[in-house]
């Protein structure tokens, strides 16, 4: 493995919010219901004091690099004050610099309990929000444990659009319980409606260590939920919405901190159960932070992380399984600069998919063809 050049590579921050007012039964992340449905003052100051300490611990792997894109993740991230967000940035900032143009996104729930006026976060820094609808139809958001209604989502994109926000993506899921095909189209045609920038649809899997595995919902059949993707995929296209990533619609730019991740940035990752990845002269490493909320605030900071070099074995499957993603690829040049290994190294591999026209015939791009993203899991399977 050639020695790697950590300067080169864009650094992002991803922040972790461990709470939300209650854990919806799809949900396999790493959020917990707050006391009493409402985040006290006095734990928010602890955590945002615990999440400048924990960003102390890793200003050794920015090598120089000020930060490219921030995202706030969680959890119910709109449940921290913007206030809070102000002070929080103003550490961050005195401790490393930020890029001008930094991107600084905001995972939101619509529920108006849940957030202070939106103004108030785009004051704070933040230029970029992810409102979490899911749905916009009131029997699918029961079944789904959301505890907004349409009304709030509707409300929720309108006031972010008030408040100044020029960049809004909508959280949308489909194959929902139950779930027609027109019910589907519609969610995305009040998204479009409502002026989203940008969508986030992906379809509803059922994940381990959630209520709707232990209890399965009745879901739409393989037919509807191949109408639903057709018909979804055309009616974005034709309101000029781009597929620049597997479930991510574009009308603007694309999100720079989640292109980052597809194309093997590094990022520094604070907050309870957060994962990161830094790049280091003699390899790209992963890392872990202490999951349980509890656990992270009682931990001194120098012991949150769980730290695992990338070997060279696993790095064409971690490169390629975020690469592949996006419709247009990489540069084939990337892979050498990103993992330190020789991309000649993988030709068999490629060549075969070449010949199966599941990657695209240009040796200078890494992308897949349309038939490729239709197997993307057996592509990926190739790098294992």
């Amino acid at each position: 493995m050639a020695e790697l050049n950590p300067a080169s590579v864009p650094l992002s921050l991803y922040i972790h919010m461990p709470w939300c007012v209650r854990k919806c039964p799809y949900c396999d992340f790493n959020s917990h219901a707050v006391p009493d449905g409402k985040l006290s003052l006095d734990l928010e100051q602890q955590y945002l004091q615990a999440l400048v300490a924990d960003f102390n611990t890793q200003l050794e792997f920015a090598q120089g690099r000020a930060i490219h894109s921030v995202f706030i993740g969680g959890g119910t991230p709109s449940l921290i004050s913007a206030a809070g967000y102000q002070w929080l940035f103003a550490q961050l900032k005195a401790l490393l610099p930020f890029q001008d143009d930094c991107e600084i996104t905001l995972e939101a729930n619509p529920g108006t309990i849940e957030h202070d006026p939106f103004a108030g976060y785009l004051a704070a820094g933040i230029n970029r929000l992810s409102i979490g609808v899911q749905s916009f139809n009131s029997d699918h958001l029961k079944k789904l444990g959301r505890i907004h209604s349409q009304s709030d989502a509707l409300s929720a994109i309108h006031l972010a659009r008030e408040a100044g926000f020029q960049r809004i993506n909508v959280d949308l899921m489909h194959g929902l319980p139950e779930q027609t095909l027109e019910q589907a189209l519609n969610d995305l045609k009040l998204a479009v409606g409502q002026g989203a920038t940008h969508i986030s649809w992906y379809q509803l899997t059922i994940e381990p260590n959630t209520v709707f595995f232990r209890t399965q919902p009745v879901l739409p059949v393989d037919e509807v939920l191949e109408a639903i993707q057709e018909q979804g995929e055309a009616y974005l296209k034709a309101n000029g919405f781009i597929n620049y990533e597997v479930s991510a619609w574009r009308k603007e730019r694309p999100s720079a901190h989640n292109l980052n991740y597809w194309q093997f940035g590094d990022y520094l990752a604070i907050g309870a159960g957060a994962h990161g990845k830094v790049t280091r002269p003699d390899g790209v490493y992963r890392f872990q932070k202490t999951r349980l909320p509890k656990d992270y605030l009682a931990k001194v900071p120098a012991e949150h992380g769980q730290f695992k070099r990338i070997t060279a074995e696993e790095m064409p499957f971690e490169f390629m399984m975020n690469a592949l993603r996006l419709n247009a690829g990489v540069d084939a040049k990337l892979y050498a600069e990103r993992t330190g290994l020789n991309l000649d190294d993988l030709a068999p591999v490629l060549t075969s998919l070449r010949q199966r026209k599941l990657l695209v015939e240009d040796a200078n791009r890494l992308a897949c063809t349309e038939q490729g993203h239709v197997f993307l899991n057996s592509v990926l399977e190739e790098f294992l």
